[in-house]
């Protein structure tokens, strides 16, 4: 059976991707004023909702801001790029796509596919999965402008058509972004009766250590682990001729650590195309336990209130571990894009927000500083596998 790969011309050369000499970026209100006085230039807010505030920077600028927040707050983003004042100011609006996104039900939550899911959750390999996070913390950076960051994704994009080597029904492709090298990566399996509506399971691509990306990075908890959680996910179903009734898509997104630039894009293109989007789940970082009394812990915020808790029945019924709640405020990871362009998400994290990774976004992201192998991953990928077979069939 031949696969199908697709790949969209890159060219490497910095000056292909013309930045803009201006962005609109919404922040995190408390973010926001933590960070402000660590920039050498005030930065003026044009408006405020939502505990997140528009302001206007340069390239450069947005490219210090990232960094201050990674260097002084330990922690992702917390910030949404934008090509206009009026896409930022909807962006926060107390009414629209993010307050649909966040009250609505997408689905029939109900959890009744235990005969696929049980054998799948059982065949999940801790083995694989640390494999996979030493190949993908092998490669100086993963950073979204950096040539090792386009390599990177390609073998993501390469290991992900191998393992659905012998499938007709799957697409493996890179999809190009216009102002930074980096492809994002989308694997399609088709869908049967239910193909129009689509199930996602993402995570970031991209690393980042030191100003302007310019450090060694090897981002084996963020996000090398969330990666190779969805890789592990794939190989599963492959490995079991899964075939979904709803088309399920996995992704690796571009530049989540420059303002979830990748996933931006491709939330968006969805909303243009009216593309029926019924779940979306966000793996980033998984691998380190942090948090002593639970094994996972849901994002309440900025996050679909019926889908989290179909996520914590799956728990329940097939991973057993502790779970719980915390907050990551505006825009921390990917599945801020998705519920931005009115689609339910969910972001299952490694521990609460208070006992966060200290060593992401240096050189010490090391799968050894993170415990040394990938048990606490597992558990997620097995709630990757049956979140996904319950929610396409």
């Amino acid at each position: 059976m031949k696969k199908f790969i697709a790949l969209t011309a890159l060219t490497l050369s910095a000056a292909t991707f013309a930045a803009p000499r201006a962005q609109w970026l919404t922040v995190d209100s408390q973010i926001l004023n933590k960070v402000s006085p660590k920039m050498n230039k005030a930065m003026p807010v044009l408006f405020s909702a939502q505990g997140a505030s528009v302001v206007q920077m340069t390239p450069l600028e947005v490219e210090a801001l990232s960094a201050t927040i990674h260097n002084e707050l330990h922690r992702c983003g917390g910030f949404m790029a934008h090509d206009s004042l009026e896409e930022a100011q909807a962006a926060l609006a107390s009414t629209g796509d993010t307050a649909f996104a966040q009250k609505a039900i997408f689905a029939d939550y109900s959890i009744d596919q235990a005969r696929l899911v049980k054998p799948m959750v059982a065949a999940v390999a801790e083995r694989s999965i640390r494999d996979t996070i030493i190949k993908l913390s092998e490669f100086k950076t993963r950073y979204y402008k950096s040539e090792t960051g386009v390599q990177s994704s390609q073998y993501i994009r390469d290991t992900w058509a191998a393992l659905a080597k012998n499938r007709s029904d799957v697409k493996v492709e890179l999809v190009a972004h216009k102002n930074f090298p980096q492809p994002s990566i989308v694997m399609t399996i088709q869908g049967s009766d239910k193909a129009s509506e689509i199930v996602i399971l993402g995570g970031h691509a991209d690393s980042i250590s030191g100003m302007f990306g310019t450090g060694r990075s090897p981002g084996s908890d963020d996000n090398a682990s969330g990666i190779a959680t969805i890789t592990e996910v794939i190989r599963v179903m492959m490995s079991s001729d899964f075939k979904p009734r709803r088309t399920i898509q996995f992704m690796g997104y571009a530049g989540e650590e420059a303002g979830l630039l990748g996933s931006k894009d491709i939330a968006t293109s969805y909303k243009n195309r009216a593309q029926q989007v019924i779940g979306v789940m966000q793996l980033d970082m998984t691998l380190r336990k942090g948090t002593v009394d639970k094994d996972i812990v849901m994002m309440s915020d900025f996050t679909n209130a019926a889908q989290n808790e179909f996520i914590g029945k799956i728990i329940d019924e097939y991973v057993k571990v502790p779970w719980g709640y915390s907050k990551c405020g505006y825009g921390c990871s990917d599945h801020a894009s998705w519920t931005a362009n009115g689609y339910p998400a969910s972001i299952p994290f490694e521990s609460t927000m208070g006992d966060i990774n200290h060593n992401i976004h240096t050189d010490k992201d090391t799968l050894e500083n993170a415990g040394g192998d990938a048990m606490h991953a597992a558990k997620f990928a097995r709630l990757g596998v049956a979140f996904m077979t319950e929610l396409a069939n």
